[in-house]
């Protein structure tokens, strides 16, 4: 587990010399990457999603694909396609942006569902297939796809089935003033994503990830999991509480989380930490809670403070 913090803290370090003041959306984004997920990232344009992408391929020596959504993206141009050789007279595979290691999908909502539907099955099977020939995804594979939560003319929202295949969702938000005026310090003589050099590799990534699952759960902390997953689907306020998809996701970050902390057991509050970018884009509100203004946020930080937390033996 010294090897899982120590890999956490070179590659934190190394993206905040980009990236300022976002320490904890870093944290989950390596959490969600330990954890073989993928992230969605809802938020306002310009608050450095693609550069969060863009230094994490950089910072783990990965290439990097970035696919612009649009309405007229066809599922062909995420997977690839066979194109006719007029000199071999063979048909030959050109493979499309999913084939990189990290896949930036910029603004998901706004190509069709069909591509949507592609898009979401390699990340989901690690693999593609075209022309009845699967072809693997290379390791370490993480999807990090964002929105824009305001503008939502001429989107296609992701239903909650394919939402539900995120393994976090979360936000960046704005940075504080003093963070504002650090990021333009270090931009007035050139962009530092050009000079951010690899300090882990990739082999080291995939360690990780297998080593994350060694992580000890207690028996006490399996069942407050558990209790926070029931609790939401007998909630009043909610028309779908968390599936066993969502346990199961629960379960992995916490792991990840207690790992990049430095332990090989998992406490409650790892499991508090990774609750709400887990569960809140997988619980569905009922119509007239959301005419009151309640948020799934507001309905799971209740659900977390009802339920008493286990103590552990030392």
């Amino acid at each position: 587990m010294v090897d899982v913090s120590s890999t956490a803290r070179k590659i934190i370090s190394n993206v905040e010399n980009v990236i300022v003041g976002k320490r904890q959306q870093l944290a989950l984004s390596l959490v969600s990457w330990f954890c073989e997920g993928h992230i969605l990232l809802e938020d306002v344009p310009g608050v450095a999603k693609t550069m969060l992408a863009r230094a994490l391929a950089s910072s783990v020596g990965c290439n990097f694909k970035r696919i612009q959504c649009t309405p007229d993206l066809l599922p062909t141009d995420v997977t690839g396609t066979s194109i006719f050789n007029q000199k071999s007279a063979e048909f030959e595979f050109r493979p499309g942006p999913i084939f990189a290691q990290i896949v930036l999908a910029d603004e998901i909502n706004r190509t069709t569902p069909r591509t949507q539907a592609a898009l979401l099955e390699a990340m989901a099977e690690r693999r593609v297939t075209v022309d009845g020939v699967t072809r693997e995804l290379q390791p370490p594979f993480l999807v990090i796809a964002t929105q824009n939560p305001i503008d939502h003319e001429g989107t296609f929202p992701l239903p909650e089935a394919q939402l539900d295949r995120f393994l976090m969702r979360f936000s960046l938000g704005y940075p504080s003033m003093d963070e504002e005026l650090k990021m333009l310090a270090m931009l007035q003589h050139g962009h530092p994503l050009d000079r951010l050099q690899p300090v882990v590799a990739a082999e080291e990534l995939i360690a990780c990830q297998q080593a994350v699952r060694e992580v000890e759960v207690h028996d006490k902390v399996r069942q407050y999991l558990m209790q926070i997953i029931h609790d939401t689907r007998e909630n009043e306020d909610l028309a779908l509480g968390a599936s066993p998809r969502a346990s199961i996701a629960l379960f992995r970050t916490c792991q990840a989380m207690a790992a990049i902390r430095g332990r090989k057991f998992v406490q409650p509050d790892d499991v508090k930490r990774v609750a709400g970018p887990v569960l809140t884009h997988r619980l569905i509100l009922r119509p007239e809670s959301r005419l009151r203004k309640i948020t799934a946020e507001h309905i799971l930080s209740e659900l977390i403070a009802e339920i008493a937390v286990p103590t552990l033996d030392e």
